[in-house]
């Protein structure tokens, strides 16, 4: 995000929001709320004040288009899929069976190799 060209209002909400993550840091259900009350504000902006201020002439529809494309698209939250979930909790699944002494397959290793 280009910060350098926001109002300076907007810059320090960015402040803000940055600063209340930080505090939350390694606490996942508390950084899940803020990203929660952001996608909800994002949505709540869209589809009331954003969507009333939209454009009613070309003109304004063309500036409106023209700074979408100079400026880098429309917004949008991307959500992460539960596949990158799954992921992290297989690789920390994987670490702590091997610290453990486990394999995967969900035998204990022995040290002991059986005849072929």
């Amino acid at each position: 995000m280009a910060s350098q060209n926001l109002p300076p209002d907007l810059i320090d909400l960015v402040q803000t929001i940055r600063a209340t993550a930080q505090q939350k840091e390694g606490d996942c259900l508390a950084l899940l709320e803020l990203l929660r009350l952001l996608d909800t504000l994002h949505f709540e902006i869209r589809d009331t004040l954003f969507r009333e201020a939209l454009p009613d002439n070309r003109q304004r529809l063309y500036r409106l288009l023209k700074d979408i494309e100079q400026e880098g698209g429309w917004p949008y939250i991307k959500r992460m899929q539960l596949r990158e979930l799954l992921v992290h909790i297989e690789e920390d699944g994987e670490t702590e069976l091997s610290s453990l002494g486990w394999q995967e397959s969900g035998q204990r290793e022995t040290g002991e190799h059986s005849p072929g």
